[in-house]
């Protein structure tokens, strides 16, 4: 019993991994809807993209503290079974999902602090959100290129985490049921462990 739980991660990486995750799908969608949201009013438009700003400022402290607990809290091993590129695929896709959660949000958080119309950021209605410091104080004409560049990359990096989760269910999937690794159990509560494979 004792062999079984250590590889599984504990209940504050399982609950960070799920929110994150959800939030992150949420705001995909909350972006595409964005992006065709011309035929909307004024406010509700408004409203989509406070929303959007919201889950993606979420999203970025939820991570900051997911990253925190990750390297102060050892995550358990991976299966015996895997060959060495897969360990290094699975670390590697790992660390580019911290790399995006934090990079994407942190552009986003860019892009609004340089747009031209100047928007305020509320967070869930609760409180104003600052610009980010030198970009906030840029004139008009300065922020221009820079709104471009961010909006573009903030875009490009988020639709690519779409690429990344592909891979890393396809992956998880694969090891669950095809190599029998249970690698499913280690990050789903409840989840029942499959017998070893012979």
């Amino acid at each position: 019993m004792q062999a079984a739980q250590r590889t599984r991660y504990g209940a504050v990486a399982m609950t960070f991994h799920w929110l994150i995750a959800a939030a992150i799908l949420v705001n995909i969608c909350l972006g595409y809807l964005m992006d065709d949201a011309g035929h909307v009013g004024q406010m509700e438009r408004f409203a989509l993209f406070q929303i959007h700003k919201s889950v993606g400022l979420t999203i970025l402290v939820l991570s900051f503290l997911r990253l925190l607990w990750r390297l102060i809290h050892k995550t358990p091993p991976l299966s015996a079974h895997l060959l060495w590129w897969e360990k290094l695929s699975a670390h590697a896709v790992h660390w580019a999902f911290y790399v995006l959660m934090i990079g994407v949000p942190l552009l986003g958080w860019a892009a609004v602090s340089v747009a031209p119309i100047g928007i305020p950021t509320l967070w869930f209605t609760l409180f104003r959100v600052p610009h980010l410091p030198y970009l906030g104080t840029l004139s008009r004409a300065e922020k221009i290129p820079y709104a471009e560049f961010f909006n573009e990359t903030h875009t490009f990096l988020a639709y690519s985490i779409l690429i990344l989760l592909a891979l890393h269910v396809a992956g998880a999937l694969k090891h669950q049921f095809w190599d029998r690794d249970n690698e499913l159990a280690r990050m789903i509560p409840g989840l029942r462990q499959n017998p070893p494979a012979e």
